[in-house]
Formats: C-alpha cells, structure tokens, sequence
C-alpha cells in the first residue's frame, strides 16, 4: 500500500449517482436520431454497455462521434454553438445536454454517502482531495448533490474547452488537478467508474487507480486499474508501514444501511441485474415475513409467496433461513423452491432431495448437552425461550425485559466456552449456538449454486446472485457476493454497519422488488 499525498475524484458515478441520468438523457437522444437515420444493425438502441465504452468519462461531443462512429455512420462536426438538433454532432450533443440539464433541474442530484464518508476519513488522514469531469455541468452537480465543500480544486468541461487539452483516456484532466494541488501523479490516487478514466489514471502515471464497478462487469475496468471494487464502501484509509496513509480494500465492505440507496429506483441495481441470468436467495424472518414475537406466528403475505413461486418457473429461487428445514418449507409451500434451513447445514432441493452437510454433524451432542443446561438455567429470564434446532440453539428474548439482555447473553457465552465445538452468534432479539466450523450463509449460497449447476467446477459462472436479508446473520451472505452479486438489506434506514449494496424498508417493499423481477423474467 503506498502513501498518498492526494486523491482525485471522477463526478458522474463516484462522487455523484449522475451516470443513470447521463445515460438516460444519452439513451433518449440516441434511440431517436438511430431510429430516424439509420438502419439495420446500425440503428440497435443504445445500450449501457454503449454508454460504458464510448460515452462514459468523455465530452459529450468526442461522445457523439465515438458513439456514431462505431455504427459506420458520419455527420459534420459542426459548431458548439449550434443549437439543439440532429444536422451536426454538436447539435446532437447539445440536445443531450439540454435534457440533461432539464432533468437535473425537475428531479436535483442524489451523492454517494458512501463517497463522502470516504473522503472525510481521507481528510482526517490529511491526504487532499479534487475533483475532474467531462462535463461542462461539474460545478452544478456538485452543488446540487452538497458534495461541493469537499474538494480543493475542481477540473472540468470548461477548463477542458478553455485549455484545449484532450479528453480522457488521455490523463489530461487528471495531470491538470494534480499540478494544480502541486503533488507529483506518483504520490496521488485516480478513482474513476469509466473505463476511459482508469485508462487515463494508468497512462498519467498515477500512484494508484482505483475503479468502481456499478454494473458488475469488473474486465474492462481491471485491465487499467490497480484495484476494482463496487463501492467506496469497500475502501479504507489506512496507515502504511513507512509513514503516511493509503487506501486499501476493506473486508468485508461497510456501508451504514442509511447510506445505501433504494433497489426500487436504483440505477445501479438496474445496471446490476438487468438482461443478467439471476439466482434469488431470500431470508424468511424479517425478508419475507414481518418479525414477530413468536416465529410460528411469521406469516409472509400470500401474493409474495405465489410471485417467489411464479418466479422460480424461471430463475432458481433458493430460501436460505435460520430455521429448521422442516419449519421453513412448513412455512412456503412450493415444490419449485430450494430450501436451507439452520443457516445452510440442511438443504432441501425442488425434487424433495434432502442434502444435509456433514459441516455440523460432530457438534450435535455438544448441543444437546447445551440444550439440558440452558433449559434449566433460562428461569430467571422471564420471557425468553428456548427453541432446539437440528443444528442450533436459539435462545429468543422479544418479549424479555431488555435490562436483563446482558445477563442473559452472559449465561449464554458461558455455556458456548464449555463446548469447544460451539460458538455463539447474535441476531434481532436472539442468541444462538452453532457449530463452530466454517460454514454460514454466504457458504451455504456458493454451495447451493454449485448444486443449481450454475457453475463449472471451478467455481465460474454467468449467473448473478441476488440475495435478500434482514439480520446481522445474513451479513455473510452479503460478503459472499459482493464482488459478484447483489445484496440488498432489508431494514429500516439506520447506522448498522452492512455489506449489502442496496435497501429495502420492509417485506412490502420486498414485494415489490419480486412484482418488477418477474415483468422482467
């Protein structure tokens, strides 16, 4: 890890969520003049992957030629000041820009928190910061979205045009901000979303180049980048060894869940699940149905459970709970399901095929032994209970009086360090012993794609993992798919630390999200 004097940010899709209105503006202008001015496959709509390798991280005139170019089709360059048409790539472009501004101005400008919250620790690390752009609309955005007090110096659209210096992947723009902060490219980091800015971070020589992969297609951004992760969520400002301080990956990745946008409106979940082979894994308690005080009393609603069954027709549609196996599919009755229940150690397939994982097996007696001795000890714990699982102890203390929480977990470790091959883990309003072995629910989800023949026997696939949950057990789920995947957490907005990449308030919203996957399946 080397130490940094300085970082530069990219705007559209690092610092602020603009690349969705980009694209959507870009999208609008270009399927209308295709469909007026070309044919064949020359007038195919424009697509994000288009977007990511000709338009992303440029001007939006060398973007209307790069765009047209790659369709064989030629047309004047024109003059910047010619008004918004279809005669000139100018004019073009500047019918993008007209509905760029319009929509920034009707709908304003969400940031990444997750940026800023990177750049306050930057800061705090005393490692400076600035900000680079294509657009002519840097300083607006900025505004906009109030991650303008961030940044000492700004480099854009207008110096580009005033300077004349070429656009990325030409490092330019980058050269340009660090000269203006007077820290050597060596001593700086690039962090870009575009694979035109961490080929132009590469070719300016910079110390380090980070790229942030919105789509889940991290190739084109790792033949440049020193390292490429989904988030800033996934970065921290750490000391180095030498002196100074540096950025690295920070595993597992933390977002407070406060932080993390929407699924529903979302552009970044769109770019990640659309037009890809999906698998869906979903919690139950608190994913699909509300959190109760007893978990026989956890209902999910009806018409969530015939879209999970609509949808299983066709993707694979795993339910991975903390329950029993059998408590489970009591609970979803489809025959076109998967089913894991204890956190992964028992599954369940379509055909009624039962696979229990020898994983937890040896630590059974130790349960039971626990089991004799938290039954009699649990007296003083008015209102909590005991519930034995195949593969877990789960202690359940919703309706207890919560300054008796302490104590109770107390009696519980204890019990957990007389059995070495139990450990004990937390939950919403729950302890619990488990087998202390290394297998979990982001095992359980590698696992269960290996069994769904979705990947070779390599571990390699093509199918996107989409995972739901609720609970601090469902973090390893998160983890697991972070770099290839789709996590979304099912919460009310907090500070909880998560690794999921977006959102959802409550098992409503849940619904929601399976009613658009299914129009989409």
């Amino acid at each position: 890890m080397k130490a940094l004097e300085a970082v530069i940010f990219d705007t559209d899709g690092v610092v602020t969520r603009t690349a969705a209105v980009h694209f959507a503006a870009w999208k609008r202008v270009f399927d209308a003049y295709l469909g007026a001015h070309a044919t064949g496959a020359a007038a195919r709509e424009f697509t994000d992957a288009d977007y990511r390798e000709f338009v992303d991280g440029v001007g939006r005139y060398d973007g209307v030629e790069r765009l047209l170019a790659s369709r064989g089709i030629e047309l004047p360059h024109g003059d910047p000041g010619d008004p918004p048409g279809d005669a000139t790539v100018c004019a073009v472009a500047n019918t993008k820009n007209a509905a760029f501004e319009h929509t920034v101005a009707e709908t304003g400008v969400e940031p990444y928190a997750t940026t800023r919250r990177l750049i306050e620790s930057l800061h705090e690390a005393g490692i400076r910061t600035a900000v680079i752009s294509a657009s002519r609309n840097c300083e607006m955005v900025l505004a906009r979205a109030g991650m303008d007090d961030l940044f000492e110096v700004r480099v854009d659209g207008i110096d580009q045009a005033r300077q004349g210096f070429p656009g990325k992947p030409e490092p330019d723009v980058f050269v340009e901000a660090a000269s203006r902060l007077g820290v050597d490219p060596a001593r700086c980091a690039v962090v870009e979303d575009a694979i035109s800015g961490v080929t132009a971070g590469r070719n300016g020589g910079f110390g380090l180049v980070i790229g942030l992969d919105r789509s889940l297609n991290p190739a084109p951004l790792a033949r440049h980048a020193d390292l490429v992760v989904p988030d800033a969520a996934d970065l921290e400002v750490a000391p180095c060894d030498g002196g100074g301080h540096g950025i690295a990956r920070r595993i597992p990745a933390a977002s407070r869940i406060r932080d993390l946008p929407n699924a529903l409106v979302d552009h970044d979940f769109d770019r990640r699940t659309s037009g890809r082979r999906l698998a869906l894994f979903c919690d139950y308690d608190g994913t699909l149905a509300p959190i109760v005080e007893r978990p026989e009393d956890a209902v999910a609603a009806p018409e969530l459970l015939a879209v999970l069954d609509e949808l299983a027709g066709s993707v694979p549609v795993a339910i991975v709970s903390g329950r029993d196996l059998d408590d489970v599919r009591s609970m979803v009755s489809s025959d076109r399901l998967w089913f894991a229940g204890s956190h992964g150690f028992d599954v369940c397939g379509p055909e009624g095929e039962r696979h229990e994982l020898d994983v937890g097996e040896s630590a059974r007696p130790a349960l039971d032994s626990a089991q004799r001795a938290l039954t009699s000890a649990l007296g003083p714990f008015e209102g909590a209970w005991l519930e034995r699982k195949r593969y877990a102890i789960a202690i359940h203390f919703r309706a207890m009086a919560d300054e008796l929480e302490g104590k109770l977990r107390a009696l519980v470790a204890a019990e957990a360090d007389q059995h070495d091959g139990l450990r004990l883990v937390g939950g919403k309003k729950i302890f619990e012993l488990r087998p202390d072995v290394d297998w979990h629910k982001g095992r359980a989800l590698r696992w269960l794609l290996g069994a769904m023949g979705l990947v070779d026997p390599d571990g390699a696939g093509d199918v996107v993992p989409l995972f739901l949950g609720d609970d601090v057990t469902d973090e390893d789920g998160f983890a697991e798919i972070r770099l290839d995947g789709v996590g979304v957490i099912v919460a009310e907005s907090d500070d909880r630390l998560t690794a999921a990449h977006d959102r959802l308030s409550d098992p409503a919203e849940v619904l929601e999200l399976l009613e658009l996957l299914a129009r989409k399946s």
